[in-house]
């Protein structure tokens, strides 16, 4: 991750714009969930959705106690 706050910004935001062009030979769909990890050191409301995911995720992952 770069120190600087404008270098996270924009790879984040390359990072996200490249996934979305993910049908082309170079680019994936991979980059898109990366781009928003990176964009959301920066941004609550990317952060906030980030931490939903990981509850979600989780939650799913867990085996259910009530069998």
């Amino acid at each position: 991750m770069p120190r600087s706050r404008g270098s996270r910004i924009t790879i984040g935001i390359l990072l996200t714009i490249g996934g979305i062009l993910g049908f082309l030979p170079i680019l994936g769909f991979w980059m898109v969930p990366l781009g928003l990890l990176v964009l959301s050191y920066e941004f609550a409301l990317v952060r906030r959705h980030r931490r939903r995911f990981v509850i979600w995720w989780e939650r799913r992952r867990r085996p259910n106690d009530d069998r």
